[in-house]
């Protein structure tokens, strides 16, 4: 590994205290204070990162609402990142609610009207000839880890938002910062802004984005594969995560690209990954077999498809069966009801393979959940359909009439969404079911037992998978990495010890569950002969050792004063988030 280097900057003044990326407010030493002219620009008590962190969770805990709490840390992020990422550290469990869902659909919302500062990079399809020179503001081939793509048509269960999808690729790679320490400064947040089909955004003259209906079809494919082909001239070794598309558009466009190269849909195939740990330890708890087990899903979009193709895929690897087989150990609903093969042109490229023969269902009602489910019998029940309290008393109770130990999982975002609420199962299962939530809940007490339950939060798969993906240069993400993945997580899962503790395992734990899957990851790449970094350790606790080494730690590095030509480009105040130098880039001693 190279040998640590300081960052490395011009000077000074306001200027840098201005810099998120190099400020240290309070906390700049007196040599530091010295070298870049801050005397008289700082109070003169210097002070150590926790007792800024103390000072800022003071002011957090002033705000009087979670949105009021969101903008007070996108602020402070906009004045001192190291400070910001330490706070949210410190404090994970209580403010990932705020930095992510359910709130940051609020701010998502709200966008064109709490906008106060850009982030990100925003390219628009009326501008597409100058994509390329938009993206290569940002850095050199080697400065770039991750990059965050939306088209913002499919925001967090809350629909088309426009221009505003930006934050919801800048709230995902804070997340894999936080959770599995990819640098943040080696990170690019992108939203392709195509139009809005919502109309109150057309409608408010306040809305940032394009004022158009959204564009489809040849041109918008055009303009999605100018911005791929420009990452890959650009930044060449750069992962590609899309998030938040929409459901004609999340798996074609993944499909298209996912076989040339290293890239990820959180919504297709991250939902999926969580989702198949958590189901695969509950019947490990109910002790029922993957190939016996019966599962509804209620909510055919990206999401619930996503989990069908992960379950499929998991049950022809165990049974040796084939794909198809496999596939009829799952029922999926959507609007119309029971996915059914007469449906024809009116399903999606991905829904088909879990359509139903007609001739299964002649004289059965199967146009709602409650018949399928009557008749079905699952033991597994997942609800990605945004259609709140869809799971109700007379469903709970009909399940866990046919199977010990239902699995029951409503995973529509935000809270509000939700299919039911994990004090309602308990009750109408009578304590049976085995519970996982799309968004956080506090534990249940049921005839004076306490059950924890468990959220199936991505971001205990996808940063660890993107952190893999990363460290090893993987030229592509297989099926077999994902697959290793899922293992990983499941292996990590508290219910495993006892079966009242969640299905998977807790968000608070994230940094050494990120370790352990992108060890995961790493292993099944170098297996595939995807990896192309050298030297990767062989042995597990050494392969493990290397990941943790070189995950970005929110800390105050030293600084050195240089000469302008020679700054990198947060140093000379190019933009407001660019590339690091080599020797402090992921991958290398430097990046902690």
């Amino acid at each position: 590994m190279r040998p640590h280097r300081k960052p490395s900057v011009p000077p000074k003044g306001n200027a840098l205290l201005r810099s998120p990326y190099f400020n240290k407010g309070s906390a700049f030493p007196p040599e530091e204070r010295k070298e870049f002219g801050l005397y008289g620009l700082l109070p003169p008590n210097v002070q150590t990162i926790e007792e800024q962190v103390r000072r800022a969770y003071e002011q957090y805990s002033t705000r009087t609402d979670d949105l009021a709490k969101n903008t007070f840390m996108t602020s402070l992020k906009e004045q001192n990142e190291v400070l910001y990422y330490k706070l949210i550290q410190d404090n994970l469990k209580e403010m990932f609610s705020i930095i992510y869902t359910p709130t940051e659909g609020d701010a998502i919302q709200n966008f064109s009207r709490l906008f106060r500062r850009p982030e990100g990079c925003f390219l628009n399809i009326l501008d597409g000839e100058r994509v390329e020179d938009n993206l290569a503001q940002w850095g050199d081939p080697e400065d770039i880890d991750y990059i965050v793509v939306t088209d913002g048509e499919e925001i967090l269960g809350i629909g088309d938002q426009g221009v505003g999808g930006i934050l919801i690729s800048i709230a995902k790679l804070v997340l894999t910062t936080v959770c599995a320490g990819i640098h943040p400064a080696r990170t690019i947040p992108v939203v392709l802004d195509c139009g809005t089909d919502n109309h109150e955004l057309l409608n408010d003259d306040l809305y940032l984005g394009l004022k158009r209906p959204r564009v489809r079809g040849e041109e918008y494919d055009k303009f999605v594969d100018k911005f791929v082909q420009s990452v890959q001239k650009l930044y060449p070794r750069a992962f590609i995560h899309f998030e938040d598309f929409g459901l004609e558009n999340a798996r074609r466009i993944l499909e298209k690209y996912r076989a040339t190269i290293a890239c990820f849909n959180d919504d297709v195939q991250g939902t999926g990954c969580i989702t198949l740990a958590g189901i695969m330890t509950g019947l490990h708890v109910s002790g029922l077999k993957l190939t016996e087990m019966r599962m509804v899903i209620f909510g055919s979009g990206s999401a619930g498809i996503g989990i069908a193709e992960q379950m499929r895929d998991a049950i022809a690897t165990e049974s040796r069966k084939s794909k198809g087989d496999a596939a009829k150990q799952i029922w999926c609903l959507d609007k119309q009801g029971l996915l059914l093969k007469s449906q024809g042109e009116t399903l999606t490229i991905a829904q088909g393979p879990f359509a139903r023969d007609d001739q299964e269902w002649e004289g059965k009602t199967h146009g709602d959940l409650f018949n399928v489910i009557k008749v079905v019998k699952p033991h597994v029940l997942i609800g990605t359909s945004t259609k709140p309290k869809a799971f109700t008393k007379e469903i709970v109770e009909e399940m866990s009439r046919h199977v010990s130990r239902p699995i029951i999982f409503p995973l529509s975002n935000p809270t509000r969404l939700h299919e039911a609420v994990p004090k309602d199962i308990y009750e109408w299962s009578q304590g049976k079911a085995l519970i996982a939530t799309g968004s956080p809940f506090s534990p249940v007490e049921y005839n004076g037992k306490k059950y924890e339950v468990a959220e199936c939060n991505n971001s205990t798969a996808f940063p660890g998978i993107g952190l893999g993906a990363v460290l090893c240069r993987s030229k592509l993400l297989s099926d077999k990495m994902l697959v290793a993945a899922v293992k990983s997580i499941a292996a990590q899962s508290p219910a495993l010890k006892d079966p009242d503790k969640g299905l998977v395992p807790d968000v608070t734990d994230v940094r050494e569950i990120s370790v352990q899957v992108a060890s995961a990851v790493i292993k099944q790449a170098v297996e595939e002969g995807l990896a192309t970094e050298k030297a990767i350790p062989t042995e597990d606790n050494d392969l493990e050792e290397w990941v943790r080494e070189q995950m970005w730690v929110a800390r105050y590095r030293a600084l050195k004063r240089v000469e302008p030509s020679r700054a990198i480009k947060h140093g000379r105040g190019e933009l407001g988030t660019a590339g690091v130098s080599k020797g402090a880039k992921l991958g290398h001693a430097g990046a902690r």
